[in-house]
């Protein structure tokens, strides 16, 4: 859709030839910014519930700052996932609201503030060596507009340490279970509480872990019902999908 096209839309909304609900249904296929190198969805949100969220590795700074400009001059909040030091540090004194959580490896630029749901969402590791999968996962699910609670180093080793925590897991919708090794925690925390658990298999662990795919088999193998896998190192996905059942 071009610009003559949102034209003739609007028109037909102020003659009242086309009602609103009919007009939204249209827009919703409009529109995007032609970058050449990039095509940013503007109204992605519109039809999904979320902003288009950018995938920084592999993009150079210069990229991302046009890409970034893009999106801002859209009044888009804008989400960027594994985004160097290096480039934050380009993205900064073009976007002096710009907030980088080295962490997690997320740039922020919050346009827009929503109310948090009542419910949140549970970030649980087996160890701190998951942490930054979990900050992925944790900062994607506050950007989104969620309460996150943060339970790390609470594996199968010592099990004690997730049980003292069960009741702060259970005042939760829904949970994010994140571990390397064997993985088995994912299934420990499903036969414990009665919400969705989001499983995140990471590459932490020795030479027989294969990079995280022992834990990612693992995971979706689990004999604990209603456990839902995503990809090695995906925190973003999980924070993301959390954030849907946490919204509905």
């Amino acid at each position: 859709m071009n610009d003559g096209e949102l034209e003739k839309i609007l028109k037909s909304i102020s003659d009242r030839s086309l009602s609103v609900n009919e007009a939204m249904e249209k827009l919703r296929n409009f529109t995007y910014s032609d970058l050449g190198f990039a095509r940013i969805d503007h109204h992605r949100e519109l039809r999904t519930g979320y902003p288009e969220i950018v995938y920084c590795a592999g993009k150079t700074p210069e990229q991302l700052g046009a890409i970034f400009t893009a999106m801002e001059e859209n009044g888009n909040n804008i989400i960027g996932t594994r985004a160097s030091t290096k480039m934050f540090e380009y993205i900064s004194p073009l976007f002096t609201d710009a907030v980088y959580y080295e962490i997690a490896r997320i740039i922020s630029i919050k346009k827009t503030e929503s109310v948090p749901p009542p419910t949140k969402i549970a970030v649980i590791t087996a160890g701190t060596s998951d942490i930054p999968v979990a900050e992925e996962a944790a900062i994607t699910a506050e950007l989104l507009g969620n309460n996150v609670v943060r339970i790390y180093d609470a594996g199968v080793a010592g099990i004690h340490r997730l049980v003292d925590k069960l009741p702060e897991i259970r005042e939760c919708r829904v949970a994010i279970v994140i571990a390397g090794m064997e993985g088995a925690l994912a299934s420990v925390v499903g036969g414990l509480v009665n919400m969705p658990v989001i499983a995140v298999p990471t590459s932490v662990g020795y030479g027989a872990s294969f990079e995280g795919l022992s834990a990612l088999l693992a995971m979706l193998t689990s004999c604990a019902a209603g456990v839902t896998v995503v990809n090695i190192d995906n925190g973003f996905g999980a924070g993301f999908s959390a954030s849907r059942i946490n919204r509905l």
